[in-house]
């Protein structure tokens, strides 16, 4: 019998992420993409000690949005393994890209358009998720909704002061070269005012104005 420590745990919903991001990337089919992401929200929303208790005891599947195949990836996480699924994955990543495309993705440095799956989304978690490639770009520009969007939960005047102090604090967690630009699409209103207060809109890095016949970027100099 070996004495070598087990290894440690991996953080299941991140593999899951991975997965759904590889997946999205390789064009699977949408309903694929969509059962990882689930099943990863499902797994972040749990307490540590309840992951483990339930893949201890073969419950995973009776998870929300957790069937046999994304299970056996979590068991596989918790043991310390690079699921085989996202393994087989990592292995053919790319395999099928021309020269041309490898160039372009190698230029790749940041997504313009981001929205959060943080405080935008009604909830107070410190955790937001960021694709699995983020290690190979560095600037990332987040531009979440103003209030009068109710249903993409716009963010109000509190929620997007926590949010900028957040991301200053990510950034700084992050290697040097990592940005997070800070930005927001904002509702002119009828009376041609906008839809966020200007003390907020002074601490953006971009703002992306929008009426009911145009649009207007202006960014922070």
């Amino acid at each position: 019998m070996s004495d070598a420590p087990a290894a440690p745990a991996r953080d299941a919903a991140a593999d899951l992420r991975a997965i759904a991001f590889l997946l999205e990337r390789a064009n699977e089919s949408t309903y694929r993409v969509r059962s990882f992401r689930g099943a990863a929200k499902t797994v972040a929303a749990l307490r540590p000690d309840e992951l483990t208790t339930r893949a201890a005891a073969g419950t995973l599947a009776e998870l929300p949005g957790v069937g046999d195949v994304t299970a056996r990836c979590i068991i596989e996480s918790l043991a310390g393994e690079v699921p085989v699924y996202l393994r087989r994955l990592q292995a053919t990543e790319g395999s099928d890209v021309g020269e041309a495309a490898q160039s372009l993705r190698a230029a790749l440095r940041g997504d313009c358009h981001l929205h959060s799956d943080g405080p935008t989304a009604g909830r107070r978690s410190k955790r937001w998720r960021w694709p699995p490639c983020i290690s190979a770009t560095n600037t990332w520009l987040l531009t979440d909704h103003s209030p009068r969007l109710t249903v993409a939960r716009g963010l109000t005047a509190d929620r997007l002061r926590e949010q900028l102090d957040l991301v200053e604090a990510i950034t700084k967690s992050y290697p040097t070269g990592f940005r997070i630009l800070t930005g927001i699409e904002v509702d002119i209103n009828a009376d041609g005012s906008l839809d966020q207060v200007d003390e907020l809109l002074g601490r953006l890095d971009v703002r992306r104005w929008l009426g009911a016949q145009a649009a207007c970027v202006t960014t922070r100099t």
